[in-house]
């Protein structure tokens, strides 16, 4: 082999990042075991970014793809579809080209209608407004300023996610934290956007799997927890938009997490952060391949390389596009709760809610409280659900010259990417989760059902569907793969 070829895309793109930091006031509270209602400052603030790619040759049918790193945990099944048509009809982009992937953030707050009565609840629906038109607001920046792009893909390492499905021998029963035992996807996947005519970086998009759940119930600032500091670290210095896809990490958080603590978020962060910058520092020059260039007779024979352009055939490879969009009929569980049980539920806990608070026991209230959420969780996930036996489960997929992007619905154990990922070895995959939300909350291996795991407690779909879904992108992936081979 006398020369080695680095994997990349061409296509046209475009970035542009807006402020979405809510109120100071807002409803905020996001765990069941917090005390407070009302966020009371800001850690650092949210940021929305938008990365808009389309084909360098478009054909007159071919559409961008609108990618949009928000910083919130996620948005429910009725909010969603509000945020995207406003988005739609704002931006005049159709909404099957808007992906949103959540970073997850546990700290943003929980910005569901259901809250609008709770104090600070009342500032949600217009702050939903405003995360709109500000989204639309960067899809037209981003759109105008589409460019010629080179991407460039790196795999680091970072050890901040740990497994935290953890078995509490005095309870005899999994919690949710750290697990030193647990296996856990170190990969850290980078992309590097450049200029073609002037080879600076346009963004930097991170793919990395692991819950933003630092920041736990005694935090009461706004907080994009991890992220917010591991974008601090990569943008000063690339001086580029640093665009956060959270991988597939039901199963996977810090090791160093649910404390109040800002400073351990920012830690965190920047753990990250650096193993982000020695990805980076490890890639090629913008569109370069490295060719030998002989021998050099020294103490040693040396065998010189050197990098050169890529070749002509390689970049007309790293421009071809393609999409595929397609479904997976995923079974529901047969045990799943019904609406007027959880009614039922729900009104019990607030009655102890109340006798414990005129009984004056903080603890059992919390206790109570706690559970009142958890209800309240389980009515969102089983409010927009039909009497249909499946859910179509959508699987969508972009070929970008030599790699794979994927957006996928909900919450994954990280086996599905570390599989993947192993079987599709020499092609980088950039395997996105939480797109457009979470229909289906989460999907554990089958392994994990039957442990009493909250992970399976909170998931609407029946053990086997991650394999089932692991099984369907594999095919998809090696068509996409077959499809480019024989062009």
């Amino acid at each position: 082999m006398q020369n080695v070829e680095f994997p990349q895309s061409r296509c046209l793109a475009g970035v542009a990042r807006r402020d979405i930091t809510p109120p100071v006031g807002i409803y905020h509270r996001m765990w069941g075991a917090a005390t407070h209602d009302r966020s009371t400052g800001i850690h650092r603030p949210l940021t929305a970014t938008v990365l808009v790619m389309r084909p360098t040759e478009a054909a007159a049918d071919s559409k961008p793809v609108i990618f949009v790193a928000v910083d919130h945990c996620l948005l429910w099944h009725r909010e969603m579809n509000e945020l995207l048509d406003r988005v739609s009809e704002s931006s005049g982009v159709e909404r099957s080209q808007i992906v949103v992937f959540f970073s997850h953030t546990h700290a943003a707050g929980l910005m569901g209608h259901e809250r609008v009565e709770l104090p600070g609840g009342e500032m949600i629906p217009q702050y939903l407004a405003d995360v709109a038109d500000a989204i639309s607001d960067g899809i037209r920046e981003a759109t105008d300023n589409t460019r010629e792009a080179v991407l460039t893909y790196g795999t680091g390492q970072c050890s901040l996610a740990t497994n935290r499905d953890f078995k509490d021998e005095t309870l005899d029963r999994f919690v949710c934290g750290f697990n030193p035992e647990g296996q856990a996807d170190d990969t850290v996947a980078v992309v590097r956007l450049s200029d073609v005519a002037d080879q600076r970086t346009l963004a930097t998009v991170v793919n990395y799997a692991c819950h933003p759940t630092t920041l736990a119930w005694d935090n009461t600032l706004i907080s994009p927890d991890y992220p917010g500091a591991m974008r601090e670290i990569v943008e000063a210095a690339t001086e580029a938009p640093c665009i956060f896809i959270q991988g597939a990490s039901g199963d996977i958080g810090p090791r160093h997490g649910f404390v109040g603590d800002t400073q351990v978020a920012d830690q965190n962060g920047r753990q990250l952060g650096y193993a982000v910058l020695s990805t980076l520092e490890n890639l090629p020059p913008v569109d370069a391949q490295m060719k030998y260039g002989g021998a050099v007779i020294s103490g040693a024979t040396i065998g010189t390389w050197g990098y050169e352009n890529s070749s002509m055939a390689q970049r007309e490879r790293a421009a071809a596009w393609q999409a595929q969009h397609s479904e997976v009929p995923l079974d529901y569980r047969d045990d799943l709760p019904r609406h007027d049980d959880l009614q039922r539920e729900a009104a019990e806990w607030r009655k102890k809610e109340s006798a414990a608070n005129e009984a004056g026991d903080a603890d059992a209230a919390r206790d109570a409280r706690a559970m009142i959420e958890r209800t309240t969780r389980r009515l969102v996930r089983v409010a927009h659900l039909d009497d249909a036996k499946t859910y179509p489960y959508p699987i969508r997929l972009w070929k970008l010259g030599d790699a794979v992007w994927l957006a996928l619905d909900g919450e994954h154990y990280n086996v599905l990417q570390r599989n993947l990922r192993e079987r599709f070895a020499g092609t980088p995959l950039i395997i996105g989760t939480l797109a457009n939300g979470s229909n289906v909350w989460y999907l554990p291996d089958e392994a994990s059902y039957g442990k009493g795991l909250y992970q399976e407690d909170a998931s609407i779909l029946a053990k086997g569907s991650l394999e089932k879904l692991e099984a369907a992108l594999i095919d998809q992936v090696e068509e996409l793969l077959q499809a480019n081979r024989s062009e």
